[in-house]
């Protein structure tokens, strides 16, 4: 069997031959398309870092704004024992291993609450987790025995779905945001987190999980959030997550409803 080689100290982009920092950038510039707009354009390479830029692709996008393509080696290089990566602190579990941790350590099914919330209209994140159809493969939470799924779908006011969380008595909260411009997706669940805070002071709050493509998994203290999941997450990572928090600390501050 062959040992896999040790990593480099440091790295950079491969693209004709080894090393030699080849990349692609493509962006939009506020010019009309033009000479301007192209020497701009290969200006903008160059203070990014790139050597040599070539412009391999142009185009106008409307008759104010241009597209662009350039093509050159970058300067920079990485080095490895700098990069921080957020490690999964807990097992991946299976769909009736998942089931078994919480009947045993909540004895009671887990609730879930889920929305796209604002302006949100992009479904496709939250079902693809919650919904039983699930995601590559994976059954979504409503496949799972041990919990009861509420799905809101899409556009719905932070307000509403904090209502919700209260009425349903809600274990978690999910949140799916796939729309970014000007940060909507990190002040939407800023607000969120507060106003969770107020409505469940003096009683645990639930789990806030947030997902989408541009959130980074490192910014969940940052936002309020108990966990933040990236691109390519699948039920599975989200299941095996609660499970784990509910059962290894959070439980034992989740009141007991069975006694009320």
């Amino acid at each position: 069997m062959n040992t896999p080689a040790e990593p480099p100290p440091a790295v950079r982009p491969y693209g004709d031959t080894s090393d030699d920092g080849m990349v692609q950038l493509s962006f939009t510039l506020p010019l009309p398309h033009g000479p301007l707009a192209e020497a701009a354009a290969l200006q903008l390479a160059r203070r990014m870092g790139i050597e040599r830029p070539l412009l391999v692709h142009a185009r106008p996008v409307g008759t104010e704004f241009g597209f662009f393509v350039v093509y050159g080696a970058v300067t920079h290089r990485v080095e490895l024992d700098s990069v921080d990566v957020l490690e999964r602190e807990y097992p991946l579990l299976s769909a009736q291993e998942v089931d078994e941790t919480l009947h045993h350590g909540l004895g009671r099914e887990l609730v879930v609450v889920g929305a796209c919330i604002g302006t949100d209209a992009h479904t496709v994140g939250i079902d693809a987790i919650l919904n039983i159809k699930g995601f590559a493969g994976q059954k979504g939470l409503e496949y799972y025995h041990s919990m009861r799924v509420v799905n809101l779908g899409a556009q719905v006011a932070v307000a509403d779905l904090v209502r919700r969380a209260v009425s349903e008595r809600a274990d978690a909260v999910l949140v799916s945001q796939a729309v970014t411009q000007r940060d909507a997706h990190l002040t939407n669940v800023r607000e969120l987190s507060a106003e969770l805070d107020v409505a469940f002071t003096g009683r645990p709050r639930p789990l806030l999980v947030v997902g989408g493509p541009r959130f980074d998994p490192g910014m969940a203290a940052e936002l309020g959030a108990d966990r933040v999941f990236g691109r390519g997450t699948t039920p599975d990572d989200v299941a095996s997550y609660l499970a784990h928090a509910l059962t290894c600390g959070r439980a034992a501050a989740t009141d007991d409803r069975s006694a009320v």
